[in-house]
């Protein structure tokens, strides 16, 4: 009786408190129209708007939102989106910026993942505005694609963090279903204008974060895979390894090692690559995030615990590779020493053997070699020798003075570093 009375009144207060502090299932960016955004309007409730208009950062951002089982929270949202990138299209050549945010986060007015992005977009929009004019070409139009989805589902600090696996099992399901196909809509933006041989092609880049890396890995990784392969009717050469889009990169993803196994097995068996090759897929994980480096395997410990796992033994192209299955089930693909392939550190740490610019990125990255560092800006990427020179798959552990825990990925370096392999992969 006693038992009752405490726990039966307990048991209602804590679910009024989970009731209660349940965060918005509400679609935010509801007014399905273009919005030009100026000191007389902010536009915050429109899907598209218009940012800086006439000037070198001018960029236009847009919003689609997904609900918490991986459905389009409205179709017409994405629809209108897709129409204005055909119509620009149409005219002129697009370099396509998509962010999918992590937990915590969603496409709300002022979050801190929205106004970063666009941050970026600006930043991006002026640097190619400056090279095409050192190259006497159009620049690109920037545009970006945020995808947002429920990254939090319970307003209370201490308790949202027991929602982990929670918002885990949705980002899967996010990337698995509405997020698969607006992304291959905007791949076949950018493919269609292609095909017209315009001066500068239309680029597609994607980028996740956290859990949204999860969703951008669930959603592109088949994809990469049968593009890797190439296998298409016709095909009488062995040419460079294609990618989703032109470049996919996650920063702190929060999946399984063993799930980028596969990835990681199938650019081994290839002994090396063109010149020509450019990186395909970019994995960043901070040294110091926590969450991917000590929670996630915590969770999975428990999870995993009735699986059964065997042993990896690997030569391919004589690159010897061991490790334990159960091993890479629990360890997050960033926190996972085999499959790593390269360090990024501030420049101030090592001496590099190259300095890499914007104008030559594209072929230094072309002349890389194995156990090689080469300056990127301020920082320093070296190679670790595990992997092929222009191996288009990069796990990269990074230094904590570039990235210092899960949510520090808007540092001018580490943006730096994005852009020029932003460069490198949406040149023409």
């Amino acid at each position: 009786m006693l038992f009752s009375r405490f726990f039966m009144p307990a048991g209602g207060i804590l679910l009024l408190v989970l009731v209660s502090g349940c965060a918005s299932n509400n679609m935010y960016r509801d007014q399905l129209s273009s919005c030009v955004v100026s000191n007389e309007q902010t536009c915050e409730a429109h899907t598209i708007q218009r940012h800086k208009a006439g000037e070198t950062q001018e960029y236009l951002v847009s919003f689609v939102e997904i609900d918490d089982q991986g459905q389009l929270r409205d179709r017409k949202q994405m629809q209108v989106v897709l129409d204005e990138l055909y119509t620009m299209a149409a005219k002129e050549s697009l370099l396509i910026n998509v962010f999918v945010h992590g937990w915590h986060h969603n496409a709300s007015f002022g979050d801190e993942n929205v106004e970063h992005f666009k941050q970026s977009l600006a930043h991006l929009s002026r640097l190619e505005s400056e090279l095409a004019a050192a190259q006497n070409k159009q620049p690109r139009k920037v545009v970006g694609v945020y995808v947002g989805w429920r990254g939090e589902s319970i307003d209370f600090p201490v308790l949202s963090t027991l929602t982990f696996w929670d918002r885990k099992n949705t980002a899967e399901e996010v990337g698995l279903l509405g997020m698969a196909e607006l992304l291959l809509r905007l791949e076949e933006i950018s493919n269609v204008k292609n095909t017209m041989e315009p001066p500068i092609k239309s680029r597609l880049v994607l980028i996740g974060h956290s859990f949204g890396g999860a969703a951008v890995y669930n959603a592109t990784s088949q994809i990469l895979a049968s593009r890797f392969v190439d296998s298409r009717a016709g095909k009488a050469v062995v040419d460079d390894a294609k990618g989703f889009g032109d470049l996919v990169v996650l920063m702190n993803p929060a999946f399984e090692a063993l799930r980028y196994a596969a990835l990681f097995d199938l650019a081994q068996a290839r002994c090396s690559y063109f010149p020509t090759q450019h990186p395909r897929l970019v994995i960043l994980t901070s040294k110091t995030d926590y969450a991917t480096k000590i929670a996630f395997p915590a969770g999975r410990i428990i999870s995993t615990l009735f699986e059964t796992h065997g042993d990896i033994q690997r030569n391919d192209c004589k690159r010897p590779l061991s490790y334990a299955e159960g091993a890479a089930d629990r360890a997050t693909v960033g926190h996972f020493d085999p499959l790593t392939s390269h360090s990024l550190e501030p420049l101030a740490k090592v001496d590099a053997s190259r300095v890499v610019s914007y104008e030559t990125v594209a072929s230094i990255w072309g002349e890389q070699k194995e156990n090689e560092s080469v300056q990127y800006g301020s920082t320093v990427l070296t190679h670790l020798g595990k992997t092929a020179a222009r191996n288009p798959y990069l796990n990269v552990e990074v230094d904590k003075a570039l990235m210092d825990g899960h949510n520090d990925i808007y540092g001018e370096e580490i943006a730096e570093f994005l852009r020029m392999l932003i460069v490198l992969s949406a040149r023409e």
